[in-house]
């Protein structure tokens, strides 16, 4: 069988006319990745691969089956693009973007020739940023029990009665407790989003991850991608540290993360 090309991402042919391809090792860790002229505005930066090795049965069984192929080779694409990112403006690819020929290739792009153009317009000085807040509801409930108004006000309503009355009324609290503390992370997501979405050009609100995905023992609650232009990423940044300092010390986790390549807000994948 012929080879195949890998395509990692599409970049504006006129950036490489004063940037050169950084040397970068291929998808099978062997051949290295080079350009292929889509038309006078495109390029795509490929690699080859052995068809009978990376036939598309053969990954398929891979990324079903193997999975330190599949880790190693996701790292691998993330890495490259990451390089990439650094030198051009660029579309990346999704994982695994495999073509038969360079003309099935440049065919199905030129389709898009128009959009993609547009992309990398669009794209031109700005940068993606990952946001996410991450509660510990065990010590947050404590906080909002201790400091939250309509908590207060109900244990002051309490506090004289008789014992019974009062076991259950205090069960009614821990349902106030709960009620407020979704409030409040609700409260602090939306104020951080807005404060955010009004230095980015784009956004998208993102599901919450469980803690089987993360890991971690605190609870998902915010999860967002930013794309910010280039002079409003300082103002973006201290947007968040000042909501950290806001937040009582312990309960809250924000974590942000970026430049990232803009696999979010390409118009073409």
């Amino acid at each position: 069988m012929e080879n195949l090309l890998y395509l990692y991402a599409l970049v504006p042919e006129a950036e490489l006319e004063n940037q050169d391809l950084p040397s970068l090792t291929g998808f099978d860790g062997e051949g290295s990745l080079y350009t292929v002229p889509v038309d006078d505005k495109i390029t795509a930066i490929v690699c080859d691969l052995d068809g009978n090795e990376y036939s598309e049965e053969v990954i398929e069984d891979k990324i079903d089956n193997d999975m330190e192929w599949l880790q190693k080779k996701a790292v691998h694409h993330h890495e490259t693009i990451e390089t990439l990112y650094q030198n051009f403006t660029l579309v990346p690819l999704k994982f695994c973007t495999i073509y038969k020929t360079k003309d099935s290739l440049k065919s199905t792009i030129q389709g898009y020739s128009e959009k993609i153009t547009a992309t990398f317009n669009f794209l031109e000085d700005k940068e993606e940023w990952t946001v996410k807040i991450y509660t510990n509801d065990k010590k947050l409930r404590k906080e909002v029990s201790k400091n939250n108004k309509a908590v207060e006000e109900k244990r002051e309503e309490i506090k004289d009665l008789p014992r019974g009355r009062r076991f259950f009324a205090e069960k009614k609290i821990d349902s106030i407790v709960d009620k407020e503390l979704e409030n409040e992370k609700d409260r602090v997501s939306e104020d951080l989003h807005q404060n955010l979405k009004a230095l980015a050009v784009d956004f998208s609100i993102k599901k919450n991850w469980g803690r089987d995905v993360t890991g971690l023992e605190e609870e998902m609650v915010y999860n967002s991608v930013y794309l910010v232009p280039n002079e409003k990423v300082n103002d973006f940044l201290e947007v968040i540290d000042d909501t950290k300092n806001e937040l009582p010390e312990e309960g809250w986790h924000i974590e942000v993360a970026g430049p990232w390549p803009a696999y979010h807000f390409s118009s073409f994948n």
